[in-house]
């Protein structure tokens, strides 16, 4: 196993489900503090990073909120990079993280986990901002989530190909499985990427992209891991129950 002195652990599905922390998950975070580097990364974008930050400390984990690399926050950078503004496929409480941008020239169309602000108008607004011009950006692309049910739910990425497929456009990804945003948390720590693991739930989003970024990929059998995954052709340098083993394990 190579030297690792960092570790990005996935959020939703590592350490919680819903509103259930995972067994163990706690404990297990204070242990690897100890001993690693730990940035905590997610392609969650119905919430600010503030917002899952105090959810993260009312659990119990001892997160700084500097250390949470969300993929609504990379697109907000990405957006000000560009000094543009975006039509929104994003529930109202991330919405109200764009409002700086308000007043620039629509030229994208940002997509991410919308929840009841997804339907026919909203995607045929989206549609026709994309036939004139503007360029669609997919905050993340994650095809499904583990819900507070202990169901999977449709994530961002169906009505991210749903208006590639109506457009002809090629959307530009932000979130997992980007190459730079995995290198971005790396950066923070000063360490190489062969140096750093990627924890995650999903075995293409997080562990593949964490892997084709160079970095050692961990599978977690929690969260919306399937054991079909497996199968999926995808070969993690290594699988775990849950995060509760990984403390002893690395």
């Amino acid at each position: 196993m190579r030297k690792i002195k960092g570790i990005l652990l996935d959020i939703d599905g590592v350490l919680y489900v819903g509103d259930r922390v995972i067994d163990g998950a706690i404990e297990a975070v204070k242990e690897l503090r100890k001993r690693y580097e730990l940035r905590f990364i997610t392609n969650t974008t119905t919430k600010t990073r503030e917002i899952i930050h105090r959810k993260l400390t009312l659990m119990g984990f001892d997160i700084k909120k500097e250390e949470i690399f969300s993929a609504l926050d990379a697109t907000k950078e990405f957006l000000k990079e560009k000094n543009a503004s975006a039509y929104l496929l994003l529930t109202d409480i991330a919405k109200k993280e764009f409002e700086e941008f308000k007043g620039l020239p629509v030229r994208y169309v940002v997509v991410g986990d919308a929840r009841e602000n997804i339907n026919y108008y909203s995607m045929n607004t989206a549609f026709r901002y994309l036939v004139e011009g503007a360029e669609l950006i997919a905050a993340a692309k994650n095809k499904y989530f583990m819900d507070k049910d202990n169901k999977l739910s449709l994530d961002a990425g169906p009505f991210v190909v749903a208006l590639e497929f109506a457009s002809g456009k090629k959307a530009i990804l932000i979130g997992k499985p980007n190459r730079e945003f995995f290198l971005k948390a790396v950066k923070s720590m000063h360490l190489e990427p062969e140096e750093v693991a990627v924890v995650g739930d999903d075995i293409e989003a997080d562990v593949k992209g964490g892997m084709d970024a160079g970095l050692f990929g961990i599978l977690v059998k929690t969260g919306k891991f399937k054991e079909d995954d497996l199968k999926s052709g995808i070969k993690p340098h290594l699988i775990v129950n849950s995060i509760k083993e990984l403390p002893s394990v690395l």
